[in-house]
């Protein structure tokens, strides 16, 4: 494994979060700024980043040989949203919805390909592509029901089916399947505004982050279950199981690498909009994203 690139990735995502609290420190944003940067993720460049990530190459021959892969990739979704509702059910409803979001999505998509590529050169990063597709899936509809209240099952639905990062999984599925070819300039600005996505995400982590009084509570005993949770058992179980079962070395790496990625960015963003615990929830972003520090090293020896 490249460690050097684990250590560019990782250092990547903390000077971001370190521009984030300097523009708060310094006031060059104020604090209303927050909301705003949240509708613009969530309405504009999420969709945008959503819909292309689905944009591969994929044909009838691949899709046989990463079928099991793909199976296996529901089956880690399966385990984590066990182990979200069963491990947090005594926390308070702020704290809750960020530790099952957490849980159930992680921080694959801009950290697992890469680190996938540089294990496994690029038949990993091509099923990093396939492992990603169901938890896009679920975060987006499973995932932001653990945010979005409402009177009523049909209104719950009404309104995740009718969220902009719903619609752009349908869009996305469509090129995925279809493959249809669009003009320049669309996918030009599409990728431009997806690729906004880590950056400002990152940004608002920080910004949150300037609110902490004690940094010694990073060290609490629900960040440090959660960031065990995330990092050692989840992968663990999928190691075990894919090994009992078999199933080919290099499925099994590319499973377990993307499952020990730490939260994922948008769990601050989501507690951000939906009036959740969000000063938790970087805590739990930045603590949990500096342990793989450890834990990724030891994960990659392992495989």
């Amino acid at each position: 494994m490249d460690i050097g690139q684990l250590m560019t990735l990782q250092g990547t995502i903390f000077l971001l979060a370190g521009v984030g609290i300097f523009i708060r420190k310094k006031n060059l944003l104020p604090e209303e700024a927050r909301g705003m940067l949240t509708d613009l993720l969530i309405d504009v460049i999420l969709p945008c980043n959503i819909a292309l990530s689905f944009r591969i190459d994929i044909d009838r021959e691949i899709l046989a040989n990463l079928g099991t892969g793909f199976l296996v990739a529901w089956v880690i979704q399966a385990v984590a949203w066990a182990l979200s509702r069963a491990l947090y059910r005594r926390h308070p409803d702020g704290t809750k919805q960020v530790l099952q979001y957490a849980t159930v999505c992680s921080n694959g998509g801009f950290m697992g390909s890469p680190i996938a590529e540089s294990v496994f050169g690029s038949m990993g990063l091509m099923y990093s592509a396939v492992f990603l597709i169901p938890q896009r899936i679920v975060m987006w509809s499973a995932g932001l029901t653990l945010f979005t209240e409402a009177p009523d099952k049909k209104t719950l639905a009404k309104k995740v089916l009718t969220h902009p990062c719903i619609i752009a999984v349908f869009v996305g599925m469509f090129l995925m399947l279809a493959d249809p070819p669009l003009p320049a300039f669309l996918e030009n600005a599409a990728s431009a505004l997806g690729s906004c996505n880590t950056p400002i995400s990152m940004l608002m982590v920080g910004m949150i982050l300037v609110e902490v009084d004690d940094i010694r509570s990073l060290f609490s005993w629900d960040i440090l279950r959660y960031t065990i949770v995330r990092l050692v058992i989840l992968p663990g179980i999928i190691f075990a199981g894919c090994r009992l079962a078999g199933i080919d070395r290099l499925v099994t790496g590319v499973a377990v690498l993307l499952t020990a990625m730490p939260a994922a960015c948008m769990t601050t963003v989501l507690a951000a909009k939906y009036d959740g615990d969000v000063i938790f929830a970087s805590k739990c972003v930045v603590f949990s994203t500096a342990m793989t520090l450890v834990s990724l090293p030891v994960w990659c020896m392992l495989l």
